[in-house]
């Protein structure tokens, strides 16, 4: 909303010394959004004048009509003799008055106006368009000023009111009311404590006939319908400059008195209003919903397609009019409209919203609607409206009014009186918040215990008493609430579970990964490029209502996609040695489809059932950390050639998520999607499956861009089992033996098939077990392979002997012998 300062003057007794800038500080003290302030006309400077044109010169020989014109100046000049000028426009003629900027003057923008030859004549100075004074954006001819008393030589910077402070204010959807002077005035006189006059204070005639009939076919679609007949209005009648400059100020473009009139009225009072030609209408008028089939031609020449909820302005021919968004076509007052009918009204907001958003037509009209208008203006606006016609444009205002209404029960709010001071902490006594909400416009009964308070008709959005408490706390100032640290309530801490990701994640990035956060969504065409079978659980996905992308739509099932994707952009901005993690929640939908999730009050706590029903529609989601590695996981330098990270890192990652849990895991050989078929582990715990890692299918790196041989891991960590309280492990003060033992085996034997089994044979006393060589030859036998192992035994409590350590290595040879058939090397 663009208002400018003259003109919430006219409403709001302000101090003389106030600019734009200090008002706009006031206004965002209460809540405002004060974008800019803007200070038209500040770099015009006279002498700019009104002229009258004393004779007209055609010159010839040119490209363009040129015209040599003598004005009158009176003494603004110095002399008091005709200024000569050479002008391009053709709209004039002698005797009209017109604006004049002689030499040493300056337009908007810095143009500076000097005597120079042109034409072969000499001109001194220029005669303005609008748009060279920028007050409008006509500029097919020069400004023609209206019949008036001011003499040749008056100050046109004050006459036409050029200098100007213009507040661009951003109007949030619940303050309807600031998109008007009236609302932005009231605000401007409670700020400054002054008084304010009501624009809307306008006694219409007591009038017991109707005028134009008219009806509402649907009170769900308007609750008040208005109208008001004018007739003999001249078309040709001209909109006074003042309000052609207010308009183009507010950001409307002046078209005609009778538009530029009702437009006037909207920017002033807030009300929108449409006016009809007279002899273009058929029969009564009814307000109701769309019937299916119906079209409508409007205003911008469109033809629509009407929807059944659409909320339509009819008469016996049908549609014609988009309630409180656009006219129709067929019924438009025209340049030989003199009859015409005033309509104002009260529509239904969310009606009014949806229809604009529908047929993605947004007018001020709608805009202002779908906030909230006053119910009460429609009388007050349309006779405002109807007598700007006779003053201006010279009709005849027609006695009677149509006034259709539906009824509504009044809005009243019980609210505590200390409540506004609960929410804001600051304690305000009960006169201050009776006398706040009375400047709002509130009627407030002060009872025992509590507040009875009536919202006045601007302000629809107060409904609660948490909104009177807003009303309140920004009207007392928001600045004079103390800033203090929050006061914690006692608790518990963090939960084990919050525990277990911040140990996990301080564990993945001691390890050298660095956290990343990517968004929880997902396309259809991640499980083809994650290279899913058809019947992978991972892909059915929720789709999301109302996605922040169409190329995304889904919730994801996975981690990897985001982490993938992030991989990628850092390899093509130069990091190619990279390793990545991210903890987050996957989204996989319960048996038999999400339910539906209830639609809770706002004026109560949820119940049990409500909260119930709430989580069976929701789906599951688990936590899940993923890591993903490229390029060289131990760097190449002076001191030799580095390593590039393999499969192995990824399930070294697991295993480091795992140790924060105190679990240990089991490796197994697997296949699964996006992994490499022969590259693949299975992460155990105990029996349990808890994630995957390895190195990815090529087509998968093909499919995101990704290096050659990246490696991913993705585990859940509730699979885990229950962490409780991880304590450190007792560290024992005496030596530790080492035993190297060679095990021969079947090639498909898994090496973790080994170990387990040195460890189940090997007993208390062995404190490790580390694989440090895999041997395949000819020494080793067709099909078979070594895997070396290094046993670490220690006992808490004293040296072992060489007997006991080799005793317990025995016993795990022997143990790894029965169950994996394994031949120690060289025994």
């Amino acid at each position: 909303m663009r208002a400018p300062l003259s003109w919430l003057r006219e409403y709001v007794a302000l101090p003389a010394g106030v600019t734009g800038r200090d008002l706009a500080a006031k206004l965002i003290a209460a809540g405002l959004e004060v974008e800019t302030v803007e200070q038209a006309g500040l770099d015009v400077t006279g002498p700019l004048v009104v002229g009258r044109v004393l004779a007209i010169e055609e010159l010839t020989g040119f490209k363009k009509p040129i015209r040599y014109c003598q004005v009158d100046v009176g003494q603004a000049n110095g002399t008091g003799e005709p200024q000569n000028i050479v002008c391009g426009a053709a709209n004039f003629a002698v005797g009209d008055r017109v604006v004049v900027i002689l030499p040493g003057g300056e337009l908007p923008g810095g143009f500076t106006i000097g005597s120079r030859k042109t034409y072969g004549k000499v001109s001194e100075g220029m005669i303005c368009s609008v748009r060279e004074l920028e007050i409008g954006d006509d500029h097919d001819g020069i400004l023609v000023l209206p019949p008036g008393d001011e003499p040749a030589g008056t100050d046109a910077i004050e006459l036409l009111g050029l200098r100007d402070d213009v507040l661009d204010i951003a109007v949030t959807p619940d303050r309807g009311y600031a998109l008007s002077i009236r609302g932005l005035a009231r605000e401007a006189a409670t700020a400054y404590g002054v008084p304010f006059t009501d624009p809307a204070d306008v006694q219409p005639p007591a009038d017991s006939a109707d005028s134009y009939p008219a009806g509402i076919g649907d009170p769900t679609a308007c609750d008040r319908f208005v109208l008001r007949e004018v007739r003999g209005f001249d078309p040709s009648a001209q909109t006074p400059i003042a309000m052609r400059v207010r308009l183009h100020r507010a950001g409307m473009r002046p078209v005609s008195l009778a538009v530029d009139i009702t437009n006037y009225v909207m920017l002033e009072l807030g009300q929108p209003l449409h006016a009809f030609d007279r002899g273009k209408l058929t029969g009564p008028i009814v307000v109701r919903r769309a019937a299916a089939g119906e079209r409508l031609e409007t205003l911008d020449h469109v033809r629509r397609e009407l929807h059944a909820e659409d909320i339509l302005i009819t008469d016996e021919s049908g549609p014609i009019s988009m309630a409180g968004t656009m006219g129709g076509l067929a019924t438009e007052i025209d340049e030989k409209s003199a009859d015409m009918v005033i309509e104002a009204a009260h529509f239904d907001p969310i009606g009014t919203a949806r229809m604009s958003r529908r047929h993605k037509l947004h007018s001020e009209a709608s805009y202002r609607f779908e906030r909230g208008v006053d119910r009460e203006l429609p009388l007050y606006a349309s006779y405002r409206a109807a007598r700007m016609l006779a003053e201006l444009g010279g009709a005849e205002v027609l006695p009677g009014v149509t006034h259709a209404e539906a009824p509504v029960e009044p809005v009243t709010v019980s609210m505590a009186a200390g409540h506004p001071g609960r929410v804001a902490g600051v304690p305000y006594e009960r006169d201050a918040v009776v006398r706040r909400l009375e400047q709002v416009g509130c009627t407030v009964e002060s009872g025992a215990d509590a507040l009875t308070v009536t919202p006045p008709s601007w302000r629809p959005d107060l409904t609660d008493p948490n909104d009177l408490a807003e009303e309140v706390i920004r009207l007392e100032g928001y600045d004079a609430i103390p800033s203090r640290a929050p006061r914690p309530s006692t608790g518990r801490g963090l939960t084990t579970d919050q525990r277990l990701r911040r140990r996990v994640g301080r564990a993945l990035a001691g390890a050298g990964y660095v956290e990343v956060l990517s968004y929880p969504f997902a396309a259809e065409k991640d499980w083809d490029a994650l290279q899913l079978p058809a019947d992978d659980a991972r892909r059915r996905a929720l789709r999301l209502a109302n996605p922040m992308s169409e190329d995304e739509p889904l919730l994801r099932t996975t981690l990897l996609p985001g982490l993938f994707k992030a991989l990628a952009r850092n390899v093509g901005r130069g990091f190619g040695d990279a390793g990545l993690y991210e903890l987050g929640l996957v989204f996989r939908p319960r048996e038999g489809g999400p339910g539906r999730a209830p639609r809770l009050a706002v004026d109560r706590g949820p119940t049990a059932e409500e909260i119930a029903s709430l989580k069976a529609a929701l789906p599951d989601q688990p936590q899940r950390v993923a890591v993903v590695l490229a390029g060289e996981r131990e760097p190449s330098g002076w001191w030799g050639k580095g390593r590039a990270a393999d499969w192995a890192d990824a399930v070294e990652a697991a295993r480091t998520v795992a140790r924060e849990a105190g679990v240990e895991l089991t490796v197994r050989a697997d296949r699964h999607a996006p992994w490499h078929p022969g590259r693949c582990a299975a992460l155990y715990a105990g029996d349990t499956l808890v994630g995957h890692a390895g190195e990815l299918h090529p087509r998968v790196i093909k499919a995101y861009g990704l290096p050659a041989r990246s490696c991913a891991m993705e585990l859940e960590l509730r699979r885990l089992g229950d962490v409780g309280v991880v304590r450190a492990p007792h560290v024992s003060s005496y030596p530790v033996a080492t035993q190297d033992v060679a095990l021969v085996v079947d090639a498909a034997v898994a090496a973790a098939e080994v170990e387990a089994a040195l460890r189940e044979g090997a007993g208390e006393l062995l404190e490790s077990v580390r694989l440090f060589d895999v041997y395949t030859g000819e020494q080793a036998g067709e099909g078979r392979k070594s895997l070396a192992y290094s046993l670490r035994f220690r006992a808490p409590d004293r040296t072992l002997t060489a007997e006991e350590a080799g005793a317990s290595r025995d016993a795990a040879v022997a143990a790894a012998a029965e169950r994996t058939g394994a031949v120690q090397r060289g025994g």
